[in-house]
């Protein structure tokens, strides 16, 4: 091996090792029998145990997941209608503010998305009496944020799909609808997954913007993490970031492969 390519996978190792090292290590001291995170008494599941005893954490967990199978399902049906949009509709008039608009939630930063939803939220409730704080709000907070990943990934799939397809089932006789029902929508289903699955993962981990739009009796799984690691680290919290870990890496697993199916 010559010293430009050992040189190079030193770099990559060192990147990989600072990354997912210390979450290596987080899942290892989930197994810790001591209290002291940072302190090795040997391999036990005790705080498993008391993480699945802990009626907040609990709460709080039942309630992200909620949010995050909801604001999923919602992002991925408006995101499906604008990938569909910005793929088979290249020339209706507003394209480029329309293209730009789904684009912005990806380039804008967590905390001003947060303070014009909260914003927007206030506006509402003065004017048209809009549900308080909670869990509508966070979904649709998330749902805002989330939908642009599943567009992209829909346009992307719709560029290189096979019109001919279409082409030939609308020779056959079939409708636009019942066209895109037995054509189109099976062949882009893995793309639609996808972005499903993304969006799930991008809105169990939310904390910023969730802050922002969350009343004080919604209280979901990072936010309690967040307020509990400021106090001291608790042993259940390395638990629950193994669990939360496993879901998202599976998650992030599963959308990749559905994505590069066709």
């Amino acid at each position: 091996m010559s010293r430009t390519p050992r040189l190079a996978f030193t770099i990559l190792a060192f990147g990989y090792a600072f990354l997912y090292l210390p979450i290596a290590l987080v899942i290892a001291y989930s197994f810790n029998d001591s209290r002291l995170v940072t302190v090795w008494a040997g391999f036990s599941f005790k705080w498993w145990g008391a993480l699945f005893a802990n009626e907040n954490m609990l709460a709080a967990a039942w309630l992200s997941l909620r949010i995050a199978l909801t604001s999923a399902t919602l992002a991925t049906l408006l995101g499906l209608a604008a990938g569909y949009a910005l793929a088979r509709a290249p020339k209706f008039r507003g394209r480029t503010l329309f293209g730009s608009l789904i684009v912005a939630p990806m380039v804008m930063p967590e905390v001003v998305m947060g303070i014009s939803t909260l914003l927007l939220f206030v506006g509402s409730n003065q004017l048209l009496g809009a549900p308080p704080f909670g869990f509508v709000t966070i979904v649709i907070a998330h749902t805002t944020f989330s939908l642009a990943f599943v567009a992209i990934v829909v346009q992307a799939r719709l560029s290189d799909f096979d019109r001919s397809l279409e082409e030939a089932a609308m020779d056959l006789g079939a409708t636009p609808w019942t066209c895109f029902l037995t054509v189109t929508l099976p062949i882009i289903a893995p793309a639609i997954a996808s972005g499903w699955l993304l969006a799930f993962t991008l809105s169990l981990d939310d904390l910023i913007m969730t802050q922002f739009v969350a009343g004080a009796q919604s209280q979901t799984l990072p936010m309690l993490v967040y307020s509990s690691v400021r106090l001291g680290v608790d042993p259940q919290i390395n638990v629950l970031a193994t669990i939360v870990v496993c879901i998202a890496a599976a998650a992030l697993i599963i959308s990749g492969r559905l994505a590069r199916r066709r």
